[in-house]
């Protein structure tokens, strides 16, 4: 068994596709699938269901995947620790970014530029997901650090550090009939046809967890994964936009109203996973990040 095998097979599991873990390796389609081929022969049992156009781990192979990864953490940490001891630090970095996080208190590029010309030897790779695929790529290991839309709570097994509170509000039409209005309640809010960040999205759970508690089901006509482009459709009269109030106060196409009974509140947050071995290079990140933004 080869640590190559092991990439190879944690690369087309993670990717559900031969081809496209075969690119993230940077290694021929055909290699990756001849050496995966091996690895199974030796192991006397098939790790990927092959007999479907999509590729799916068998049982075996699920069962695998953990310890793979496993295997090619406690590798990585060798290399590491002779880094920690000699004070160079290398290797590489993922951090996933929600895309509301390309405005206000975040400047990711600047920030990753920084960081590059601090760090000239770490590799950095971008992520970009809703809310529900961050937190799971950094639970398992996929990324190691990610910049994610939460509740007042944070989500179990993940460290935080608040970079900036949002305010939900509501967003209207300049000719709407709620163009007059201040305030909206949420009981009124959910007879409204709604626009709103898709399921996922951190905003789009604080909306649904508030309606659940309040027993109230939201009309949701449109949805878009962009809050801009969610106000973009309130100003068409398409209904009436939930998003963060960051995105709409500059917005003199959109009427806004404050969202009360209750008031929701959400936080952009720094997030990394808490009790597991963190790279050199994944703790030189969030120690950059943190000071950024504290």
């Amino acid at each position: 068994m080869e640590l190559r095998q092991l990439e190879y097979f944690v690369a087309v599991a993670e990717e559900s596709s031969f081809t496209k873990g075969a690119a993230r390796v940077h290694v021929a389609q055909p290699g990756v699938s001849a050496q995966i081929r091996r690895l199974e022969r030796e192991l006397g049992q098939p790790l990927f269901d092959r007999s479907e156009r999509t590729v799916r781990l068998t049982s075996v192979g699920a069962a695998v995947l953990p310890r793979a990864r496993a295997a090619l953490a406690a590798v990585g940490t060798v290399q590491s620790t002779v880094d920690d001891f000699t004070g160079l630090i290398r290797g590489h970095v993922t951090v996933g970014t929600v895309s509301s996080t390309t405005s206000g208190d975040v400047d990711l590029p600047e920030l990753l530029a920084d960081f590059h010309r601090e760090h000239p030897g770490i590799a950095i790779a971008l992520a970009e997901d809703k809310a529900a695929g961050l937190i799971d790529a950094l639970l398992a290991g996929r990324i190691d650090v990610a910049f994610v839309a939460v509740g007042a709570d944070d989500p179990i097994g993940l460290g935080t550090a608040t970079v900036r509170n949002e305010v939900l509000v509501a967003a209207v039409a300049l000719d709407d009939p709620l163009a007059d209005a201040a305030t909206i309640t949420l009981a009124e809010l959910v007879e409204r046809a709604l626009i709103t960040l898709p399921r996922g999205s951190g905003i789009r759970a604080i909306l649904d967890d508030a309606c659940a508690a309040a027993g109230l089901t939201p009309k949701v006509a449109f949805e878009a994964s962009n809050p801009l482009v969610v106000a973009q459709l309130a100003a068409g009269g398409l209904g009436v936009a939930v998003v963060p109030g960051t995105a709409v106060e500059d917005d003199p196409n959109v009427h806004v109203l404050e969202l009360i009974e209750p008031c929701m509140t959400g936080r952009i947050v720094l997030a990394w996973r808490t009790g597991a071995d963190t790279s050199p290079a994944a703790r030189a990140f969030l120690a950059r990040a943190r000071l950024a933004h504290s």
